[in-house]
């Protein structure tokens, strides 16, 4: 299935690419993808260091001619996320992605790609083996763990990196150049719960909201695309306030930064409502999926009964979550008054675990500006602190602001133009990029963000383009041969 792949142009690219996605390497869990990278690096007589958190770094001296350009570090993370289909059987831990070209497309089978920021890491592995291409000094940085709490760059040192500047391979449409992004942090709710034994005469139900499209919980969540564990509030809300449902248990979502696209209950409702309860769900199911037809088209609403639970939750905690979470924000809270069409705030309600006499609630909020961040993960904690809930903040995370005088960023628009004739998009992002991090211990140095065009990254539904991986590789190599002087 890899081999039509690893016939793609550019080869140097895309080989590394497989290679790479051989690897197992979920967030967290990057020991074979590290060792992976460094035997790269040794086995090309590289200069190659492992640092304390497990950040690789691997240099390589200018080519002839090139040695008073300024010295370039070239920036990718290691991690991917592992998210996949229900019904896909795969083991992230033990198999490598499974790829296949779809027209203009790589694709994976029922699985995440891992372009994001697989691809950025290819190319870097590319230029480090290559011998015809023309470069200063390269310090190629491989982060880790950038998916789920960036310790990677937030690990990293000061005055371990030479370079001065840092070309970031993470920026996922081929026609922007990324000059800021926002910063974030992890929002956790929990409580415990009393079990209630199971009313009698009931019918238990399992409740399923799967088929959403997902995605990228920062670069797509302006684009109204359904939320399960929002969709199944409503559902249970809407059960209970009409016929006393009561739930037994939920589990809907995954990692903090994707869009969560399933939702699984079990619930019981009195015998006597049997008919009506099913009636109204569907109805509620069918306008669910009406409200979402553009956005979700393969949204599934199902109810099927099952066998008895054990035990319920509490009657006043399922109340208070339930009101809870209907009320706690998820998507777009602000807009950029600076920056047009950039999203300012927002939140992803990523997961939801009711089970056991326990409930856990994840959310990741971001935001370019610091106050605003704080306004909302506030507004969140009194939410869930209304109905009893412990609610910590982690993970946080800097934004990284734009600087439009940045002069490796007159480079990159000057060759966008010569090479594509049109000139290029200087945006800033509401995904969190490692930028802001690094630009910490390494604050004079001058960063820009670019990459090939991916999409739906953070779920199965994620994609590469072949044609945009081929420019992203022609404009990588020009910038590399067109640094500035020291």
């Amino acid at each position: 299935m890899n081999s039509e792949v690893r016939n793609l142009e550019p080869k140097a690219l895309w080989n590394n690419f497989a290679d790479l996605n051989a690897v197992p390497r979920p967030s967290k869990k990057e020991e074979r993808v590290i060792q992976f990278i460094t035997e790269f690096g040794e086995k090309l007589g590289l200069e190659t260091i492992r640092d304390k958190v497990g950040n690789v770094i691997i240099r390589k001296p200018a080519t002839s001619a090139m040695e008073k350009r300024q010295p370039v570090v070239l920036q990718s993370h290691l991690d991917m996320v592992h998210q996949k289909n229900a019904d896909t059987d795969f083991d992230f831990d033990k198999q490598g992605i499974e790829m296949y070209v779809d027209g203009d497309w790589v694709r994976a089978n029922g699985t995440t790609l891992g372009a994001d920021n697989g691809l950025g890491v290819a190319a870097i592995m590319a230029l480090l083996e290559s011998t015809d291409i023309p470069h200063p000094d390269i310090e190629a940085l491989f982060t880790i763990d950038e998916e789920t709490g960036m310790t990677g760059a937030m690990g990293l040192e000061g005055g371990l990196l030479k370079g001065q500047i840092l070309l970031n391979l993470d920026t996922e449409e081929d026609d922007e150049i990324n000059i800021g992004c926002a910063g974030g942090v992890d929002v956790t709710a929990k409580r415990f719960y009393n079990e209630e034994v199971v009313p009698e005469n009931t019918v238990a139900y399992k409740i399923i909201v799967k088929g959403l499209k997902g995605g990228h919980s920062g670069m797509e969540i302006h684009c109204g695309y359904g939320n399960s564990n929002k969709i199944m509030n409503r559902l249970l809300f809407d059960g209970f306030e009409n016929f006393g449902l009561r739930i037994a248990e939920v589990e809907g979502g995954g990692l903090r930064n994707a869009i969560p696209r399933e939702s699984f209950a079990t619930v019981v409702v009195d015998k006597v409502h049997h008919d009506a309860f099913a009636l109204e769900f569907n109805q509620l199911a069918t306008e669910i999926k009406k409200e979402l037809k553009y956005t979700d088209p393969n949204l599934h609403i199902t109810a099927e009964v099952v066998t008895t639970p054990e035990a319920v939750m509490e009657l006043g905690v399922q109340e208070g979550i339930t009101r809870a979470i209907y009320a706690a924000h998820n998507g777009v809270y602000k807009m950029s008054a600076s920056m047009d069409d950039l999203v300012e705030t927002s939140n992803n309600i990523a997961r939801v675990v009711i089970k056991d006499g326990k409930i856990k609630i994840s959310c990741l909020t971001r935001s370019s500006v610091e106050s605003s961040k704080l306004d909302l993960v506030n507004a969140l904690r009194s939410c869930f602190e209304l109905v009893g809930c412990e609610v910590r903040f982690s993970g946080s995370y800097p934004g990284w602001t734009p600087n439009v005088e940045s002069p490796i960023l007159k480079v990159l628009k000057a060759k966008y133009t010569e090479l594509f004739e049109e000139e290029p998009g200087v945006v800033a992002c509401h995904a969190g990029l490692e930028c802001g991090i690094l630009g910490q211990n390494y604050p004079d140095m001058d960063m820009i963000s670019f990459g090939p065009t991916i999409k739906g990254a953070h779920s199965p539904d994620e994609r590469a383009s072949i044609s945009s991986s081929e420019k992203f590789w022609k404009y990588l190599t020009e910038i590399i041969c067109n640094i500035p002087h020291k």
